[in-house]
C-alpha cells in the first residue's frame, strides 16, 4: 500500500471540514449488513482495522477520519484485499456523528475506539479534541445496550480528559477496577501503540460500557 503524504494535524474546526456529508448507503457498503458493527474513530490510516477486519469476518468495521486522501487510501487498498466486512468514510465526527449513527440499523452499533486521539494542546484548541460532551451524549443513545468503548492515549491528561466525559454520562461505566486498563484487549495495536511502546511509554487505557449489560469482546 503506497503511502500518501498528508498534514499531522488538521483544525477541524475550519469551513473545509463543516461541510455536510454524504451517508452511505449501508446494504451496498457490507457483504452482511446485519452483523455488529465496530467504529473506530480516527482510524487513520487504518492498520488497526485492516487486521481487526481479517481476524473478525463477522463483524462490520467503519473507521472514521477526517484527512481525506487517507480514506481514499484506505478503501482502495481495502478493495484490493477483497476485505466485505469494511469501510473507511471521511467525516468531521464532532459535526456529522448524530446522522451517522441515525442512518445504521438500530442496535448495530457494539464496539467504539477512540485510540491517541490529537492531543491539542494549548488551551485554546481544547474545543478541537475529538472527546467533547456532545460525542459522548450521541454515543450513549445509539450504542447497543452493554456496547463497549475502548479508549487509549500515551498522553495522561488526554486519556483523564476522555474518561471523566465519559464517566460523567450515567450511563457509561468502567469494566475494570484498576485506574487504567494494563492491556489492550483486542490484542491488535494501532501504529501510534507500537512506536510508544517501543519508546518506552506508559499507555493510558479505558474500557468502558454502556448501561448493565455485557457484551463480550469477539
Amino acid at each position: 500500500m503506497g503511502r500518501v503524504r498528508v498534514r499531522q494535524h488538521v483544525n477541524p474546526l475550519s469551513g473545509k471540514y463543516r461541510q455536510p456529508i454524504t451517508l452511505p448507503h449501508w446494504e451496498d457498503i457490507y457483504g452482511n449488513y446485519a452483523q455488529p458493527l465496530h467504529l473506530d474513530i480516527g482510524c487513520a490510516r487504518g492498520k488497526f482495522l485492516f487486521k481487526m477486519a481479517s481476524l473478525y469476518p463477522k463483524t462490520n468495521f467503519l473507521g472514521i477520519e477526517i484527512r481525506e486522501p487517507l480514506v481514499t487510501e484506505a478503501n482502495e487498498h481495502r478493495d484490493r484485499l477483497g476485505l466485505t466486512n469494511l469501510h473507511f468514510l471521511f467525516c468531521n465526527i464532532n459535526l456529522f456523528l448524530n446522522p451517522l449513527l441515525a442512518s445504521l440499523r438500530p442496535d448495530v452499533l457494539q464496539w467504539v475506539t477512540i485510540q491517541f486521539p490529537d492531543p491539542w494542546f494549548k488551551h485554546r484548541h481544547l474545543k478541537r479534541r475529538v472527546v467533547q460532551a456532545e460525542l459522548v451524549d450521541t454515543l450513549a443513545q445509539y450504542l447497543a445496550d452493554g456496547g463497549t468503548v475502548f479508549l487509549q492515549s500515551d498522553i495522561k491528561i488526554v486519556a483523564q480528559e476522555m474518561g471523566e466525559r465519559f464517566l460523567a454520562h450515567p450511563n457509561f461505566v468502567k469494566q475494570h477496577s484498576e485506574n487504567w486498563l494494563p492491556k489492550n484487549p483486542f490484542d491488535i495495536a494501532t501504529e501510534r501503540e507500537i512506536a510508544s511502546l517501543n519508546k518506552g511509554k506508559y499507555i493510558y487505557r479505558l474500557l468502558l460500557k454502556n448501561l448493565n449489560k455485557l457484551v463480550s469482546l469477539y
